[in-house]
């Protein structure tokens, strides 16, 4: 692959070295991304969409870079798997461009692989994002009742969180496609995004991952909850998917995540 051309399944893969390259990411295309990708120095990038979802917050990261003149661009969750870069690449089509890469020629409905050519020749950035702090908060449900954690992205997951009720705001697919990146400790519930599912349904690939390990996990549908909020995901967060485990346990689709997590508690 030539030098200026880089794939990384998660935009938090980024390496030092990354600087000054375009960049094709598996992750959606929020503002935290946005801003490690900015962060980083790239020249421009593309995000999955995740289904654009609740406010368009899979695409608010695509036009936040166009504030420091970072070209950038969303890739139809229903072209490319989310989590894999090389599918976008490859198998991608652009739904959503800046204003900075639309002035390079992007336009909706463009292969991925066209779209990084002329990605090439973007200028660099004028400037920076600043830094967008991800939250990690708990509350209980009801008086007494168990914390739920809520976690802006599955990559705060931490050993303290075994045994535990965990919303993410995370996609709900594999990175990569590795089960042994589904999550970072054995909570007793995991909560993801379902990213507006995708081709053969990726944006919840990581609940039958989960299932072998024993652990109830749901995805909540993108147009019902903010991707990359937890919060979102709790307050209005719809069941869209859930594995064997979850079911057992009362989830179903349809279902408010929040109901289902109160009578766990």
């Amino acid at each position: 692959m030539d030098d200026w051309l880089i794939l990384r399944d998660s935009i938090t893969d980024l390496v030092p070295g990354d600087g000054g390259r375009v960049a094709v990411s598996g992750s959606h295309g929020g503002l935290y991304p946005a801003s490690l990708a900015s962060r980083a120095g790239l020249r421009a990038v593309l995000f999955n969409d995740a289904g654009i979802g609740r406010e368009r917050a899979g695409v608010g990261g695509v036009m936040a870079l166009d504030a420091v003149g970072m070209a950038a661009a969303g890739v139809d969750c229903m072209s490319a798997r989310i989590g894999d870069a090389r599918d976008a690449l490859e198998h991608g089509c652009v739904s959503h461009a800046n204003e900075t890469a639309q002035a390079l020629g992007v336009r909706p409905g463009m292969a991925v692989g066209e779209a990084v050519a002329l990605l090439r020749d973007a200028p660099e950035p004028a400037g920076k994002l600043p830094p967008h702090q991800e939250a990690q908060t708990q509350k209980a449900l009801r008086p007494g009742g168990a914390p739920v954690f809520l976690l802006d992205s599955a990559s705060m997951v931490a050993p303290e969180h075994a045994g535990q009720l965990v919303v993410t705001g995370s996609h709900g697919a594999l990175i990569g496609g590795d089960p042994a990146r589904a999550l970072k400790a054995p909570a007793r519930v995991a909560v993801f995004n379902d990213a507006g599912l995708g081709p053969g349904e990726i944006g919840c690939s990581r609940l039958p991952a989960l299932e072998a390990q024993g652990i109830a996990a749901v995805t909540v549908g993108a147009a019902t909850a903010r991707i990359g909020d937890a919060a979102s995901a709790l307050e209005t967060g719809v069941i869209s998917r859930a594995n064997a485990t979850a079911r057992a346990l009362g989830a179903r689709e349809g279902l408010a995540l929040r109901m289902w997590l109160y009578s766990l508690g």
